[in-house]
């Protein structure tokens, strides 16, 4: 067995570590809309783009659009990672606590940073809470909404956002994210030339056209509880959480679900040995996942 990555998104390795099918491996160490649309028609219309030059343009449009703000506030970027990465070149900071995600600047001076649900907890932030840059990676699918916005509370204005399409729509290989701020030029300037590329903003202009965040986070709050309820059978007790994931304390979990076609993800990354986040998955993840605890049971 593999040991786990920091990030999750471990299935095709532990396949391959093992001898399985990748095909086979349900992957709940990556935390994925299940409910996403289909990419394959998409990207088979789309294939075309790749014969030209990027120009974010209309994608920057688009999500200007769904998330409801000027698109001179909106830069597209190479997954939520280089968002993360921009702004902390930019402008610095830090964690407001720890646990908290990996890929954030850890530094006591400067902007205080907090992922909204909170990484890996689940948790979303209450009224009172304040940082000056928002993960909001999950926030969709938490929430229903696109983003928290100006419901931060005075000073909105001068926030920063980052996020992350890639989990909203399924598509971590393609790479989309974006910042949402009042001077998005700083952190444009910081980026290479043609960072995303033409088919991945071709698509996302698509997927912007399909999207149904009221269904999508109705319906994994539903299999959330159904998570909850398949971990009680087998004596494991989730943590609370307003994510599309859930933690639990099962020292030993993912290599017992592992040979069973079943990746979690490894929490030591987050400093939390001996705990697991298990992502939403749907009604037939549930039941393979029901599955392959009773199989694995010691």
């Amino acid at each position: 067995m593999i040991p786990p990555g920091r990030h999750g998104g471990d299935g095709a390795a532990v396949a391959a570590s093992l001898g399985l099918d990748p095909g086979d491996v349900l992957d709940l160490s990556a935390t994925l809309n299940p409910w996403a649309p289909d990419l394959g028609p998409i990207l088979a219309r789309r294939a075309g783009s790749v014969r030209r030059y990027p120009d974010r343009t209309a994608a920057a449009g688009a999500l200007a659009d769904a998330v409801a703000t000027d698109v001179s506030r909106v830069l597209i970027t190479n997954g939520g990672s280089e968002a993360i990465s921009l702004v902390a070149r930019a402008i610095g900071g830090g964690v407001t606590a720890e646990p908290e995600f990996s890929l954030h600047p850890r530094c006591a001076e400067g902007p205080r940073w907090r992922s909204d649900p909170h990484s890996p907890s689940g948790s979303l932030a209450g009224p009172g809470e304040h940082a000056d840059v928002w993960d909001e990676a999950f926030y969709p699918l938490a929430t229903g909404s696109w983003t928290a916005g100006p419901a931060r509370g005075a000073g909105a204005e001068g926030l920063v956002t980052v996020g992350s399409l890639t989990k909203v729509f399924a598509c971590p290989g393609l790479r989309l994210g974006y910042i949402i701020a009042d001077d998005v030029d700083r952190f444009a300037r910081l980026q290479h030339e043609w960072p995303v590329g033409t088919l991945a903003l071709d698509v996302l202009v698509d997927l912007l056209g399909m999207v149904d965040l009221s269904l999508w986070c109705s319906q994994i709050a539903e299999h959330r509880s159904g998570l909850v309820e398949v971990l009680a059978e087998h004596g494991l007790a989730a943590e609370p959480s307003d994510a599309p994931w859930l933690l639990v304390r099962a020292p030993g979990l993912r290599e017992r679900l592992a040979r069973q076609g079943v990746v979690v993800r490894d929490c030591t990354s987050f400093g939390l040995p001996g705990w697991a986040r298990i992502a939403v998955p749907d009604g037939e993840g549930l039941a393979r996942l029901d599955l392959a605890l009773r199989r694995s049971a010691p």
